[in-house]
């Protein structure tokens, strides 16, 4: 089982917290109180994200995660961005004209992430409120994935104390390493490893709670893995099917939980 284990299926994994809200979304009307702009497109930086909204006017700017604010430019409403996460579902937006505050724009993403609820609430104003549905764009497996994992101990026969941590790469993959090492995306196309038996991986996003990983080493499948994050995300089991160097074939099913 140690064996199998050096095949990477117990690695250890670095990541960190991506936004869910990355994407592309198109305005629901039938289900807000406005009809502004409808196309809303955000896209990551290395701190924050850029964001562009579209159709009968047009907004542009870049914010950050560390709290400061950021221009806005060609707004006569506002001038200024001040951008906070919340928690994995849900950031708040302040809109500032010269450093005041005129209005707070609350973003809650659905549990599935392909809906997008913003409330604006400012003074003098009634609330509004506009529904957006996803486009294009990963639902970010990385967001229900990433995150620092433990092996449960009651729920897994092979019991070796594991840590896990994941960390998105963009919109559309992953970077992996410990006892090997690779960056790859949910495309199907495979992926060099490093420090491994193995040569290369194939990732493939098979919805925003599950990801098949195919393993191969000269050009034969050595190890296949299917991850599965549970509905509330804080339980991720791995499934894994691979060989022993005596020939065996072997699965396993470990049980981590989110900390």
């Amino acid at each position: 089982m140690h064996k199998l284990a050096m095949l990477g299926l117990l690695v250890a994994i670095q990541l960190g917290a991506a936004d869910p809200r990355i994407g592309s979304w198109t305005l629901i009307s039938a289900q807000s109180t406005l009809d502004p702009a409808n196309k809303l497109s955000i896209t990551p930086l290395k701190d924050g994200v850029h964001v562009v909204i579209s159709g009968d006017t047009h907004l542009d700017f870049t914010a950050n995660w560390h709290g400061h604010e950021a221009p806005v430019q060609g707004n006569p409403g506002f001038n200024q961005i001040e951008l906070r996460r919340i928690d994995k579902h849900q950031a708040e937006v302040k809109e500032k004209k010269d450093g005041v505050v005129v209005a707070t724009v609350r973003h809650k993403l659905s549990t599935d992430s392909n809906e997008l609820t913003m409330t604006t609430t400012a003074p003098g104003h009634a609330t509004q409120i506009t529904v957006w549905t996803r486009t294009g764009g990963a639902k970010v497996a990385d967001n229900l994935f990433a995150g620092e994992w433990t092996e449960d101990l009651s729920k897994t026969r092979l019991r070796q104390g594991l840590s896990l941590k994941i960390e998105p790469d963009g919109a559309d993959g992953v970077r992996f390493s410990g006892e090997f090492s690779y960056t790859a995306r949910f495309d199907g196309k495979e992926y060099d490893l490093k420090n491994s038996r193995n040569d290369s991986v194939t990732l493939q996003l098979v919805d925003a709670h599950t990801v098949d990983a195919v393993y191969r080493r000269d050009d034969k499948v050595a190890q296949k893995d299917s991850w599965v994050v549970s509905a509330d995300g804080q339980e991720m089991t791995l499934t894994t099917t691979g060989m022993l160097e005596t020939g065996q074939q072997i699965t396993e099913k470990i049980v981590f939980r989110k900390q």
